[in-house]
């Protein structure tokens, strides 16, 4: 019986959308029983689903309307899809479901629903209500992702200061600390995503948080919003009671593996072992350069970890003696000024043991020059 209504209203909602986009300049005017909300969905497991998801609902029963737009999407089947993730080029859009289906993947998932009803005239609710569909119907229903600065969230909050031309939404979170500060917590127990994220992500993401781009800012900064004198949320529930993500201690996904390792190649003290070790983080290195020059996403430019992964380092195997012991000193020098510049950032004691073992290792090249040492 449940999927039975499930499907019917499925299918309503469906043939309703379906009107919309076709004569979208033709929008049906809402009731004055509508109501306009915002979805605040929990974080999943998924790397993609880390910050948790926005969406819009626009419910009228007396029309038999109940849609949540969603600015979330993106087509897996997309041509190049991963080379135009890494460039920056992706075309997210926005879709149209029902309530009942939208709300029933996030129950499955176990991941929290919050609603927030909002304060807006009727007039107002149309005009949201005509230019999602108009975005639907047109190519403006796609939009190019950035991380930062356009996303599900910040497209929400778009569309409703549209409403007022004017910044009602504005960020109430602490605007005093980093992008990378406000990320940081998100990966605790997800080593090596917070790895990637933070060895990847260059200066943009050090600069201070003032836009407003994670779901669970928009929540609370709506809670503050006033229009008119006015708080703008009148109501605001649960929808799905989440499970929290507690993933279990893993050594292999630890900081602890890592430190394991690197020591395992200092003990093992041979210098063909320390000179393919960095040889392969100078690969590393130019990686990020070369996602730097082709990348349009701002967070991957000006990365300042190539100080600590050194594409110099693809060298080291080439060099005569002479120049092998110059490019250690300079390597040197350069892992001293990286250490400096990380000396206020939250992701030092992630990268702490790269940073000990690569000063170790130089040293040791630098003082033994290129002939073989024995192992002490």
């Amino acid at each position: 019986m449940f999927l039975d209504n499930f499907f019917m209203k499925k299918l309503l909602v469906f043939i309703v959308l379906f009107f919309i986009s076709t004569i979208y300049s033709q929008n049906p005017p809402l009731s004055d029983a509508t109501k306009v909300s915002v979805f605040t969905c929990g974080r999943g497991s998924e790397l993609y689903s880390t910050f948790g998801h926005t969406a819009l609902r626009i419910q009228d029963y007396k029309n038999n309307l109940d849609v949540v737009y969603n600015y979330g999407m993106f087509d897996f089947a997309t041509e190049n899809f991963y080379l135009k993730f890494v460039k920056g080029d992706l075309q997210y859009f926005v879709n149209a479901t029902s309530y009942e289906e939208f709300i029933f993947e996030y129950q499955m998932d176990k991941r929290e629903v919050i609603e927030q009803t909002l304060n807006l005239p009727l007039q107002k609710k149309q005009a949201l209500f005509e230019s999602l569909n108009a975005n639907l119907a047109s190519k403006d229903k796609y939009y190019t992702y950035k991380f930062i600065d356009r996303n599900c969230t910040t497209m929400v909050t778009d569309k409703i200061n549209g409403l007022f031309n004017s910044k009602v939404i504005q960020k109430v979170d602490d605007t005093t600390i980093s992008y990378r500060t406000v990320l940081y917590p998100y990966f605790e127990n997800y080593f090596w995503n917070k790895l990637g994220i933070n060895i990847v992500f260059g200066q943009k993401t050090d600069q201070k948080a003032t836009q407003l781009f994670l779901p669970i800012e928009l929540l609370n900064s709506l809670d503050k919003a006033i229009v008119n004198g006015e708080k703008l949320v009148t109501k605001k529930e649960v929808i799905v009671k989440g499970s929290e993500i507690k993933p279990s201690f893993s050594f292999l996904s630890s900081i602890y593996f890592i430190a394991l390792l690197l020591l395992i190649i200092v003990l093992i003290n041979k210098r063909s072992v320390f000179i393919w070790y960095l040889f392969a983080l100078g690969l590393l290195g130019l990686v990020f350069c070369l996602l730097g020059f082709y990348s349009l996403h701002e967070e991957l430019l000006l990365n300042y970890n190539v100080f600590l992964f050194n594409p110099l380092f693809v060298l080291f195997p080439f060099l005569s003696k002479k120049w092998f012991k110059i490019l250690a000193i300079v390597s040197l020098a350069i892992l001293s000024v990286y250490v400096i510049v990380m000396l206020n950032k939250p992701h030092l004691v992630l990268l702490l043991p790269f940073i000990i073992s690569n000063f170790y290792i130089l040293f040791r090249l630098f003082r033994d020059g290129k002939t073989d040492s024995q192992s002490s």
